[in-house]
């Protein structure tokens, strides 16, 4: 382990100065604890430790970074730098303004480097175990005994904020009990959170929790450059087959003494001294600056990395020679090259003339797609049982001693659960799907938000959604759920009416690369509406909308549903006549994607006696039926009873679609 200590230690500061400049760009808002108080991790990391390619920022065999503390960003952004990254001195100048490289905080596919949108905290260190779980399959799946392809190590910098959230004690105790060795997890050990102090609010004796927990745990000096670097290679080389935690005792804010050590430095307090700190770090006047020292440093690392990704190319091609069939695997799982459509379709049996829940075709789906896809993985929050999404003929269950197994048991940690997931879809190999009752997204909302703010292949798999759970009572009963989520932007909500719309929902999620998908599933049995060709509304889902009834006379009205109230709705239009339209609409942002043309075809601008049908709250629904319509909904929680009383119960029947189509003037 050779390294230059010296040169360091100037780069240390130099990135402390580099931050400082970032925040007073940036009309002195930000964070400056973390960048001045890491400096000398930072350092150690990119300067010496970790393997990557500045200039080939993808490279599969790379280790990950991940700033899970994302307030610090100007941490990730001078070090990604100083490494030759596409990162400009001037993007660090730029630092929160409109439309630059350098958000307020990391955001995956704005800046070459980052590998996942992080700032809420605790979100990061699940999605580190995510790339983590991801490198132990693909290790599985792809090295061979001639080739090992696959090493990789996922490095998460985590502070007191991210430790304190639920989602990162949860990731943590699923990562001990799965034993992997591949995440080294940094815990930047300041004594000091936002408001005060630490020991304000915590007091547990975090190596003794880590250890329960199954990692092996060492503290050092954070600022100690060689003490630092000789904990991570022992972490890294460790033959305990322990996820790795390193405490590194630090001073936040180190450079600005006026504010260092307090929480004032946590902040931007700092800013004001921002001149005697450069002085005091061994700067000259002026900002932004960058010694030729430094930078002949790291250009020579960057010579160093570029030719170990060259060495690794070599291997690569030696190992695809001999494993044809494993490369194209490996090569379309990271393009995304799914078969047609069409072929998707042609893989899934038709359902037939029966009814069943879509909890129930939507597995049966999944599972078929599975045996085609050998890249799709399944997990669910010790729900597998009710949410029947359990792959067969998969390998069983990933674990520590099975790490082929494409069944992921989560326990019950549903909001771990979203950040994994999520940490599979940043690394982009295996497309993964995370499953709960629906009225337990909320439990991992910020997940499911984050997936759709990065614009993530997540796949969401949510079941029991509506007041047709019956018995288990309010607490499970979503009513409002399904219109909540319809607020996240890019997040598509797809709510199935039978087991042919459910593979069109299946295959809609996948087919889809630039956002998650979530599905709303029913517990209930379903009617299969067979008098829908399947084709129609196999295809229907993909467009969002269709028309699942069409009026054989002069239009008189339309009725809009989804889910388990499409059959309500079909029922009813019969009793209503022949000039009355029922169109499906599973997927409200599917729809809205389609053109104008389409969209005018399926729900005419003209006909303004509009009902829609949804046993939920009734708000999102008036885009579609206007202020001179009405649904039929659910505007408040739910019963304990069997479903169908339920229903009744709370007015949501065929009766009740009836009279409100007739008060309309169908």
């Amino acid at each position: 382990m050779s390294f230059n200590t010296e040169i360091l230690q100037k780069a240390s500061n130099e990135a402390r100065g580099l931050a400082i400049d970032a925040v007073i760009a940036a009309e002195k808002t930000g964070h400056l604890g973390l960048p001045l108080g890491s400096a000398e991790v930072g350092a150690s990391l990119f300067g010496h430790a970790l393997r990557f390619n500045p200039t080939n920022s993808r490279w599969l065999n790379r280790d990950r970074f991940v700033l899970s503390a994302g307030h610090g960003s100007t941490f990730l952004y001078g070090w990604l730098h100083l490494s030759g990254y596409d990162l400009s001195l001037d993007d660090l100048a730029k630092f929160r303004h409109l439309h630059s490289k350098t958000p307020g905080h990391p955001e995956f596919r704005e800046t070459d480097g980052v590998e996942a949108t992080t700032g809420p905290l605790g979100q990061g260190i699940g999605n580190a175990v995510g790339m983590a779980m991801s490198g132990k399959m693909a290790e599985a799946h792809f090295n061979t005994a001639d080739h090992t392809i696959f090493d990789y190590k996922v490095v998460c910098l985590a502070g007191d904020g991210c430790l304190q959230e639920g989602v990162a004690q949860e990731a943590c105790s699923f990562a001990g009990h799965n034993a992997l060795d591949n995440l080294i997890l940094i815990y930047d050990s300041n004594d000091v959170t936002l408001d005060a102090q630490a020991d304000v609010s915590q007091s547990e004796n975090v190596t003794q929790k880590f250890e329960a927990y199954g990692f092996e745990v060492s503290t050092v000096d954070g600022h100690d450059i060689t003490a630092f670097l000789g904990a991570y290679e022992k972490a890294k080389s460790s033959t305990a087959g322990k996820p790795q935690l390193i405490i590194a005792r630090t001073e936040i804010g180190r450079g600005i003494p006026e504010v260092a050590g307090t929480s004032a430095a946590h902040g931007e307090g700092g800013a004001a001294f921002a001149e005697s700190a450069r002085a005091g770090l061994g700067l000259p006047e002026g900002s932004f600056y960058v010694s030729d020292e430094v930078r002949s440093y790291f250009a020579e690392m960057a010579e160093k990395r570029t030719a170990e990704n060259t060495e690794w190319d070599s291997l690569y091609a030696e190992w695809k020679s001999a494993n044809e069939e494993k490369a194209q695997l490996l090569e379309d799982g990271y393009a995304r090259k799914l078969p047609s459509v069409d072929e998707l379709f042609a893989s899934i049996p038709e359902a037939g003339d029966k009814a069943m829940a879509t909890r129930v075709s939507g597995g049966k789906v999944l599972d078929v797609l599975a045996k085609k896809l050998s890249l799709i993985i399944s997990g669910s929050a010790d729900l597998h049982g009710s949410t029947k999404n359990y792959l067969s003929d998969a390998g069983g269950d990933f674990s520590k001693e099975n790490r082929l197994g494409r069944n992921i048991r989560f326990g019950i940690r549903e909001h771990a659960m979203g950040a994994i997931v999520n940490g599979f879809s940043y690394e982009g190999l295996f497309m993964a799907s995370g499953a709960t009752f629906f009225t337990f997204s909320d439990y991992m909302r910020p997940s499911v938000r984050l997936s759709a703010l990065a614009k993530l292949p997540s796949l969401w798999y949510w079941t029991h959604d509506s007041v047709g759970v019956g018995v288990d009572g309010p607490t499970h009963q979503p009513v409002e759920t399904m219109s909540s989520l319809r607020n996240i932007p890019g997040l598509d909500m797809i709510k199935p009416a039978d087991a042919e719309e459910a593979a069109g929902a299946i295959v809609a999620a996948f087919e889809r690369t630039d956002g998650p998908t979530g599905l709303s599933l029913s517990r209930q049995n379903l009617p299969d509406l067979t008098e829908i060709p399947v084709k129609t509304r196999r295809e229907g889902v993909l467009k969002g909308g269709y028309i699942a009834r069409k009026e054989t006379s002069a239009l008189s009205g339309i009725i809009l549903s989804c889910g388990s109230e499409l059959s309500m709705a079909l029922e009813a239009a019969n009793e209503l006549g022949e000039g009355v339209r029922v169109i499906s609409m599973p997927c409200f942002e599917r729809f809205e994607r389609q053109s104008s043309e389409y969209r005018e075809s399926v729900l005419p601008a003209d006909c303004r006696k509009r009902l829609a049908v949804e046993a939920g709250v009734s708000d999102s629904w008036y885009r579609y039926v206007g202020l001179d319509g009405k649904v039929v909904g659910i505007d408040r929680f739910g019963l304990s009873a069997p479903g169908d009383i339920v229903l009744k119960e709370l007015g949501v029947t065929v009766e009740a679609v009836v009279a409100v189509a007739r008060d309309l003037a169908f």
